[in-house]
């Protein structure tokens, strides 16, 4: 039996987020430049994605720059910042053959006006499609998102549409980047590290959480299967007792 259908006899994941870790430090072991590794990143973004959706999984999301990634070099945020619109000529064809939606998850008031309307042109063009959901977390912070979120009630109170007693957990959501797509159920970081870097915190509350050592430009689809097979192990309770 292949190892897919093996995995699929049991539960898979209905939503993956990944902070995909290591790439400097992978091209760096090659006696290459960042950038190489940068890129490199970004092409296995479509092998993990594509065997992701062959599982079944319903979304993925990615974190793909952070807020505090504006601190790094100008010469390596100009070469990130480059990534959105080659995403276009790399996976294009290939997603739109396996019906993958892809939505951005962030502020947009930071990024170049090119990066802005590639961003909108390629949601509105993928909204329809029924397959995964790859949500590409650029310029995110967690902590932005939920502050923005409170900003939104806040103002919603304040005109009358929203009493406070009514807020509650789907009042938030409602407000956050993901909204509309299931909670989060396996957290993947590669590289070794061991933390969230203010990543989907309300998204990850009851989240299986999973670190490897391997870099992400090398996490191939056997690296997932590891990864899953560990999630399938799992004992969620959700601060239950299991058959209760």
């Amino acid at each position: 039996m292949k190892r897919r259908e093996k995995l699929m006899q049991k539960p898979i994941p209905r939503h993956i987020a990944v902070i995909m870790d290591g790439n400097g430090r992978w091209a760096k072991r090659r006696g290459r430049e960042r950038s190489y590794g940068h890129r490199m990143g970004a092409l296995n973004i479509k092998t993990i994605t594509l065997e992701a959706h062959r599982l079944g999984v319903e979304a993925f999301s990615i974190y793909a720059f952070s807020t505090e990634n504006w601190k790094r070099p100008k010469e390596e945020i100009d070469f990130l910042m480059s990534l959105p619109t080659a995403f276009e000529e790399d996976f294009k064809e290939t997603f739109e053959t396996e019906q993958i939606r892809v939505r951005f998850s962030g502020r947009r008031d930071r990024i170049s006006e090119k990066n802005r309307e590639y961003m909108q042109e390629i949601e509105d063009k993928t909204k329809d499609r029924e397959g995964l959901v790859l949500n590409i977390c650029f310029d995110y912070g967690g902590r932005y998102e939920i502050t923005q979120a409170a900003r939104k009630i806040a103002e919603a109170c304040m005109e009358g549409a929203l009493k406070p007693e009514d807020i509650d957990e789907s009042t938030v959501e409602s407000r956050l980047y993901t909204t509309g797509l299931p909670p989060v159920d396996l957290l993947i970081r590669t590289s070794g590290e061991q933390r969230t870097s203010n990543f989907l915190p309300w998204q990850l509350a009851y989240a299986e959480f999973y670190f490897t050592k391997t870099h992400w430009p090398a996490f191939k689809e056997r690296a997932l299967h590891r990864a899953l097979r560990s999630f399938q192990k799992r004992n969620r309770k959700f601060g239950g007792l299991k058959g209760a």
